[in-house]
């Protein structure tokens, strides 16, 4: 169990950086530079070929074996960082967003791998808490690594050199694996089912409604479409724009990218953490009941802050504890979601399962992308308090969604307990 704790979690801290790059170090570039909230919650746009990823799912399920597709992908991300060492933000703001994109596309083909080997590799309820805890501790701590932690290169040495760092970092990761033993039966399986992929369910390549069908045909599918597309809608709108509000009235760029990318990501990963521990030890929908009640109390707490524009001691210590709770309760809350997520992919054909897993991991996020970008146009438009009263009103609502499906939906607790046949 540990091999594949380590493995799972390594392949999703390197997943995790573009994110960290993208999410915490360029909204503070830009807004330093003077850009407007709505141009700020547009360069979401680099995150659409997580969107896309869903249509060539059923590629990496049927050709090859994951760990050609993980090798591939991990050393594109490493030469990716290389041909991009050169560049200087200031004076290639197009190269710098061209790389981002590069790096987005070749860490959701990467996803898809390794979210397929997942599933294949995590077996019972113990293992699939623990799996998605390395999951979202993973690519969480990759996020902090380079959202928080290679500022401190890039002050020291230049941008040149943190893509030089990375570059190594990306090659090492794909030499670990290339011998990955973890993977052994996984390729033993491939190799069997060559003759299958060539047959009928090779066509379903060419033909991928079919796949599409049998997707929305696996037990809970429905209900986990509609939550992962809403569950984070309110959550995300705030954590987009409230260490914005605090770049402009309480805190430097500096103060910001170590309370908000560091140490508000620290609690993050605690939570994700936690969320695994609880997991072996209660009901996940008696678990989500509470989480989601005491995440809507969090931000009624921080829409409070908005009322004070005055800089003071107070009012900063108040913000980073604002910050720390919801980055601890939406990392529990991701750690959960998840376990839901591959809960309901188990039930499907092995045949489809990454391709299932990758569709439900696309809407969750997608149902984050669109929300976060428009989150600067509703805040240019109509002010921060208005904005996170409607951000309130969406995380009350989904609580109230999560509270009824425990009871009579989706996770009632004799559902989720089911294993796959």
């Amino acid at each position: 169990m540990n091999d594949k704790l380590v493995f799972l979690g390594l392949l999703y801290f390197v997943q995790g950086i573009p994110y960290g790059l993208q999410s915490s170090l360029l909204p503070v570039y830009l807004r330093g530079a003077g850009h407007s909230l709505t141009r700020i919650g547009f360069t979401k746009i680099l995150y659409f070929p997580w969107v896309l990823k869903v249509l060539w799912a059923p590629l990496v399920d049927r050709l090859g074996t994951k760990r050609r597709w993980l090798v591939g992908t991990v050393s594109g991300l490493a030469l990716t960082c290389l041909s991009s060492a050169a560049l200087a933000p200031e004076a290639h703001v197009w190269g710098v967003a061209g790389t981002l994109l590069a790096m987005n596309t070749l860490a959701s083909v990467q996803d898809i791998a390794v979210d397929g080997a997942a599933v294949g590799l995590l077996k019972g309820r113990g293992e699939l808490g623990l799996g998605n805890t390395a999951q979202v501790v993973g690519y969480k701590a990759g996020s902090v690594f380079a959202g928080g932690g290679l500022l401190a290169v890039i002050d020291v040495a230049g941008w040149g050199w943190m893509f030089m760092l990375l570059t190594f970092v990306y090659a090492g990761v794909a030499l670990f694996v290339w011998g990955a033993p973890v993977l052994d039966d996984e390729s033993i399986r491939g190799q069997q089912a060559d003759g299958s992929r060539r047959g009928g369910q090779g066509a379903e390549v060419v033909r991928p409604w079919k796949v599409w069908r049998k997707l929305l045909a696996v037990p809970g599918t429905p209900w986990t479409i509609l939550y992962v597309l809403t569950y984070k809608l309110g959550e995300q709108g705030a954590v987009t724009m409230f260490p914005l509000f605090l770049l402009d009235h309480h805190m430097t760029a500096r103060e910001l990218s170590f309370w908000n990318g560091v140490v508000a990501m620290g609690f993050s990963i605690c939570g994700s953490s936690l969320g695994g521990l609880l997991l072996a030890q209660f009901s996940i929908g008696a678990l989500m009941r509470r989480v989601f009640v005491l995440r809507t109390i969090s931000m009624v707490f921080q829409s409070s802050l908005l009322t004070v524009l005055e800089p003071s001691p107070l009012m900063k210590g108040m913000a980073v504890l604002s910050m720390s709770v919801q980055h601890f309760l939406g990392g529990l809350i991701t750690t959960l979601t998840f376990t839901t997520m591959m809960h309901c992919t188990q039930r499907a054909e092995e045949s489809i399962q990454a391709t299932h897993y990758s569709f439900l991991a696309t809407l969750e996020v997608l149902g984050k992308l669109v929300f976060s970008a428009f989150a600067g146009v509703l805040v240019d438009w109509f002010g921060f308090q208005v904005a996170f009263l409607f951000f309130l009103t969406l995380s009350a609502g989904t609580a109230l969604h999560v509270w009824t499906a425990t009871f009579t939906g989706a996770l009632r607790e004799h559902q989720l307990k089911e294993q796959p046949k």
